[in-house]
């Protein structure tokens, strides 16, 4: 039987079916080739013209020639259909396709078959790739020798190979399938496709050209390392056709084209990532519900989840750097000071005084560490059977220590001439030292009066001022006095002050020294009458001495209850909105002086007092039983100075240790006072020599009808701690004749002590606050030169409801 071609069927053994185009069989391909019996070309010619466009040698005819075809691996229903959508209908130049629709085979691959095969003359310089051959190669001339008889083929039985094995974790997939973009997403784990164990051959139809070697594997494209040619034929009605083998297990090729095929490491089947990368995919995480196994509960994805908390840490970070962290910097800073053991507390009690000054962490604490355990709580001297716990104290163990401003966190000495008492010398901080364990403060005389500011005297002061302040408690100081017990002139000195006046600062003490006052009467107006004093309108009684001379010349009472709401006033305010009477009275330990005793005879002695503002008629307190208490009459008995137009003080004169003088044994003998401020059981009690010295109870300052003046308190200012050794005409009569220079004066230790469960310390206390208010006005604390107020600072006075200005 002979073909529409011209050649006669063959049979070939096996499941393999080859391309019969002559380029395509080459050396060791296993098929020998012969010269047909006769003529199978419909045009000689033109398929001699074509003899020169083969590719590759030409087959050896002189010997039968083998091939193995490999077995067909299991078949897919994709693959049939993506192969005929690709090649079984291309349209080709011929106006008559010679490919028929194949006909289905009824049973798997057999491993050989007798059909006949109908080989594809014809050899071309082009490669057709369709199923019709082209006009130039439907003949072969009758003397080409290239296709061999039928009964010179033989064909080997197939070699078993392995099945192959799908790539681990893949899944294969058709890459000739469209993806439709509106297709609903995946699921997240991709089911396995479907397999069958054997495949019909799809019966191909011969062409003129070879078709590259496609197997198909578990990836889902084939390698043209595992190419290979197998020969498979059927029979029609009309035609026989061949088809390609391009199964996975076909036999390695030999050809250079396929050994290095660029696709043989190609793997295009779907990866780990690919949801990632899926614009149909919602949701690629796995819930946090999932992840504790229950179900419909906490939705969220892990991830999602990690990315939301580390934000809001993020934020959390920022807020509190930027907005946490600055408000409690700004709340620690303007919050009361904790009142707790010192050295433990905030605010001053952490060792920062009012001024900003931080003191060296070491032997700066406010209690000295060189104070002895047994002195960090004391009896009361008050009631004795309370007990006080120490709050500050000051050793002065350090040698040379310096108190130039800035150079101790407590101290500070001052650079100045105390004009306001008429003092003879120049404080100069060079005169303020330690030695041998206690604080010395010298008073000499210089040789040349023009190098200490033309004074013929220097003396020293310093002070804790808006550095170091107490409210109620016990100061404490073993002191030594200078010079003899028994010659005039010196004035040595321990004593406190209200914050809100800077001792030495004029302008700061003008209407606030020494008033201790929270009313709006005339014991606030100036000399202590009010503003329409007139013959008509004479003012109280008490404005004036018996002899008709002024009783005051205060200026008034700068910050008192009395002025006006909205100007300049550092507070706080009463309930009634008006504001707390402020001022800068003064509670002196010690002043020494030289008195006389019963025989006459020269003797030491210290008057120990408070200064008040306003006055009582006449500078007469209420010195009754009930209000005085002297504990011993034979070494104390009440001052015979009774106050003058600035000040009236409270006063008792004591005898001090005679021996405890700088020429004397030099020994040291404790003076102080203890108190408890207010209106409400307020008093003050000096000690002196480790003993009470005598008591004021706040009724003895109390109201003053006569005066027109209300009650005054016992002071409730921050007060701070002033020592000080100068020279004055104003305080006694001065003995330079005996006096011996240089005097010293010498401290061996301060103390400060204060009810626990009344602990309040610092400069700026929330009910008494002076820290804006000096701030505001730093000038005058700074600057003393400055004398008074309104004339040389040049500040108005505030407005007040006195003078009718409100």
């Amino acid at each position: 039987m002979t073909t529409r071609y011209g050649y006669k069927p063959v049979s070939i053994e096996g499941d393999d079916a080859a391309d019969a185009h002559p380029s395509a069989l080459l050396p060791g391909i296993g098929i020998r080739r012969s010269t047909p019996s006769r003529s199978r070309s419909r045009d000689g010619e033109a398929a001699a013209a074509e003899t020169t466009g083969l590719r590759g040698p030409r087959a050896n005819t002189s010997a039968p020639r083998t091939r193995s075809p490999s077995p067909a691996p299991p078949a897919t229903d994709s693959f049939d259909v993506d192969f005929r959508a690709q090649y079984g209908h291309r349209p080709t130049g011929s106006s008559t396709s010679l490919l028929a629709l194949p006909p289905q085979y009824q049973a798997s691959t057999p491993s050989s078959s007798s059909l006949p095969l109908s080989l594809v003359p014809g050899r071309s310089t082009h490669h057709d790739y369709g199923h019709s051959p082209s006009s130039s190669t439907s003949t072969l001339p009758s003397s080409e020798g290239d296709v061999d008889s039928a009964d010179d083929i033989r064909i080997e039985a197939p070699r078993a190979l392995p099945a192959p094995t799908p790539r681990s974790g893949t899944r294969p997939r058709s890459m000739l399938v469209p993806i439709d973009p509106y297709a609903p997403p995946p699921p997240m784990s991709l089911p396995p496709l479907p397999t069958k164990p054997a495949r019909p051959r799809f019966q191909r139809a011969a062409t003129s050209g070879q078709i590259p070697g496609h197997r198909r594997g578990a990836s889902g494209f084939g390698s043209g390392a595992g190419q290979g040619l197998a020969v498979s034929a059927y029979r029609t009605s009309a035609t026989s056709s061949s088809s390609f083998d391009f199964s996975a297990g076909s036999r390695p090729g030999s050809m250079v084209s396929e050994k290095f095929d660029p696709t043989s490491h190609l793997y295009l089947g779907p990866e780990e990532d690919d949801l990632l990368h899926d614009p149909r995919v919602k949701d690629t995480g796995v819930s946090v519900g999932k992840r504790l196994g229950v179900v419909g509960v906490l939705s969220v994805p892990v991830r999602g989840l990690l990315n939301l908390g580390c934000l809001l840490v993020l934020v959390g970070l920022l807020a509190a750097l930027f907005i946490i962290y600055p408000l409690h910097l700004y709340f620690v800073a303007h919050s009361k000071p904790a009142q707790s053991l010192i050295g433990s507390g905030g605010g001053d009690a952490a060792g920062v005084n009012a001024s900003g000054q931080v003191p060296e962490i070491g032997n700066w604490g406010l209690v000295d560490l060189d104070t002895p355990k047994d002195a960090y709580t004391i009896r009361s001297f008050h009631d004795p059977s309370k007990t006080l716990q120490l709050v500050f104290s000051d050793e002065f163990e350090t040698e040379q220590r310096s108190f130039y401003p800035g150079d101790d966190p407590y101290w500070e000495a001052l650079d100045l001439h105390y004009w306001a008492t008429g003092n003879l010398e120049w404080y100069d901080p060079s005169a303020i030292t330690t030695r041998a364990g206690a604080l010395e403060i010298t008073l000499s005389r210089v040789a040349d009066p023009a190098l200490n500011h033309d004074l013929e005297y220097k003396g020293g002061m310093m002070s804790s001022w808006n550095k170091f302040c107490f409210t109620g408690g016990l100061i404490l100081a073993d002191v030594m006095l200078p010079g003899a017990n028994n010659v005039f002139g010196l004035w040595p000195a321990l004593w406190t002050m209200g914050n809100l006046g800077r001792a030495g600062y004029g302008a700061t003490l003008d209407g606030t020294w020494p008033y201790s006052y929270d009313a709006c009467d005339a014991g606030a107006a100036p000399n202590q009458s009010y503003p329409d004093t007139s013959p008509l309108a004479p003012g109280p009684a008490g404005a004036t001495l018996p002899d008709g001379s002024a009783l005051s010349f205060q200026p008034g009472q700068r910050l008192s209850r009395c002025v006006c709401a909205g100007e300049s006033h550092p507070g706080p305010v009463h309930d009634d909105g008006t504001f707390v009477g402020r001022s800068a009275p003064e509670i002196d330990i010690f002043e020494a002086q030289i008195g006389q005793d019963a025989e006459g005879n020269n003797i030491g002695q210290v008057s120990q007092s408070a200064q008040w503002a306003p006055f009582n008629a006449e500078y007469t307190w209420n010195n009754s039983t009930d209000n005085l208490f002297i504990k011993s009459l034979e070494l104390s008995h009440l001052n015979s100075y009774k106050g003058g137009v600035y000040q009236q003080p409270t006063s008792v004169v004591t005898t001090t240790k005679q021996d405890c003088y700088q020429l004397g044994t030099g020994c040291f003998a404790s003076q102080g006072f203890e108190y408890v401020p207010g209106f409400d059981n307020g008093y003050i009690t000096w000690v002196n020599n480790d003993d009470v010295a005598w008591t004021l109870n706040v009724g003895g300052v109390g109201a003053d009808t006569t005066a027109g003046t209300s009650a005054r308190p016992i002071p409730e200012e921050p007060l701070y701690i002033l020592v000080n050794l100068g020279i004055s005409h104003s305080f006694g009569f001065v003995d330079i004749e005996h006096l011996v220079f240089p005097a010293t004066m010498r401290i061996d230790w301060i103390r400060v002590y204060q009810d626990p469960d009344r602990i309040n310390i610092g400069c700026d206390p929330k009910d008494r606050p002076t820290s804006a208010y000096i701030n505001t006005y730093i000038e005058a604390y700074t600057n003393p030169n400055l004398t008074t107020w309104h004339d040389d600072f040049k500040q108005p006075i505030p407005r007040n409801s006195l003078a009718g200005d409100c």
